[in-house]
């Protein structure tokens, strides 16, 4: 079996979707050795780690950009599928080619871009791009996604019958553990200049992450343990002033808070499982995702975790989190989980055993069952 993935998001761990990318490759490859894997490369893109004997890289050339992108989805990567002798082709993103010369597998992670009006397509082009991937997504011999829910608002916004759809729940590094690597843990406390106790947020602030909930959620815990609770915001800050990014620092201040928040950027993936360790407490406010893998990777390290009752959550977190309906719940959850030990440490333990369901092994073997199941 030969399979040809669309590798546009390879040097690209910190997105969802490159991280999907290379995580699933390396464990298809680790499962399956006898399959053969080739990555067709972006144009300007090397690989420099090693890779697996069964994994190799063909580069392409072309433009980046926009419009390079779109160049790369719907010509160079099909072409390329065919010169490499390829039996399947897998697009590990929302991004498919109208036609391929094999059965095409197309991962949707989510459809935000159709459901939230904040993400809507914009100009004239925006929308012919919406229309060109939905179209082709509908053209797929099938469509994988990352849980029911997405599967549902694939369903439901794309008209795509529900048994071209398989659901493949994402996984957790083993990285991620409430031991292992904790030798570490000094060093990151020290290159992020953390303190010794402190509330966690790690992920993006788009307009989807909702961060105007927990800011204004914090506030009541700052009023009594601001000092001995600050709150952390971890991840690349954007440009406030795009649509899609409401300005949370100015918010901080209205909310006088800021005294208490610490901005600590960028955070190497290396980073990360010691940055969750450090923490007291993990909250994730997002109002919409098609997975959710940040409050799993801090439940897999011991961190009791606070997130929305989404039916996303609800699926992939269960009783492993502590699920709330808005703000204020936020915030009660945030000081209980903080001052109540007994709740705390049961919290954690149906974090840990919940955070066990979720291998890339599994999502490979879910993976490989559906190749199998395209060819003749």
């Amino acid at each position: 079996m030969h399979i040809a993935f669309n590798a546009w998001f390879w040097n690209q761990p910190h997105t969802g979707s490159g991280q999907y990318l290379q995580r699933l490759v390396f464990a298809l490859a680790k499962l399956a050795p006898e399959m053969k894997i080739s990555l067709i490369l972006p144009p300007n893109v090397t690989i420099t780690e090693s890779l697996p004997p069964n994994i190799s890289a063909i580069p392409t050339t072309g433009r980046g950009g926009a419009l390079g992108k779109v160049v790369f989805e719907q010509r160079t990567f099909p072409r390329m599928v065919k010169a490499c002798g390829a039996d399947l082709a897998h697009v590990p993103y929302w991004g498919a080619p109208l036609s391929s010369p094999v059965p095409l597998i197309t991962s949707v992670l989510d459809v935000a871009s159709l459901i939230l009006p904040e993400y809507y397509a914009t100009g004239v082009k925006g929308r012919a791009y919406n229309a060109l991937i939905s179209a082709s997504a509908g053209g797929s011999a099938h469509i994988i996604t990352i849980s029911d829910s997405a599967k549902a608002d694939i369903v439901e916004y794309l008209k795509i019958p529900p048994e071209k759809i398989t659901t493949t729940y994402l996984g957790v590094d083993e990285v991620f553990h409430p031991k292992l690597g904790a030798e570490n843990d000094a060093l990151v406390r020290k290159k992020y200049n953390l303190p010794m106790s402190f509330v966690l947020y790690l992920g993006g602030f788009d307009y989807r992450k909702q961060v105007n909930q927990l800011l204004y959620a914090y506030t009541y815990l700052a009023q009594a343990e601001g000092d001995n609770y600050p709150l952390v915001m971890a991840g690349k800050e954007p440009d406030w002033s795009k649509r899609v990014f409401p300005d949370m620092r100015k918010y901080a201040d209205q909310l006088n808070i800021s005294d208490y928040i610490q901005w600590i950027g960028y955070v190497d993936e290396a980073d990360k499982p010691a940055l969750y360790r450090l923490s007291d407490l993990f909250v994730y406010p997002s109002m919409y995702e098609g997975f959710g893998l940040p409050p799993l990777e801090a439940m897999a390290c011991g961190v009791p975790v606070v997130a929305n009752a989404l039916d996303i959550f609800k699926e992939t977190l269960g009783d492993g989190a502590y699920l709330v309906e808005n703000a204020r719940t936020m915030g009660g959850a945030m000081i209980a989980l903080l001052i109540q030990k007994p709740l705390r440490e049961t919290m954690i333990n149906q974090g840990l055993a919940q955070a066990t369901r979720y291998t890339w092994r599994k999502t490979a073997q879910a993976t490989l069952k559906i190749y199998e199941s395209l060819l003749p």
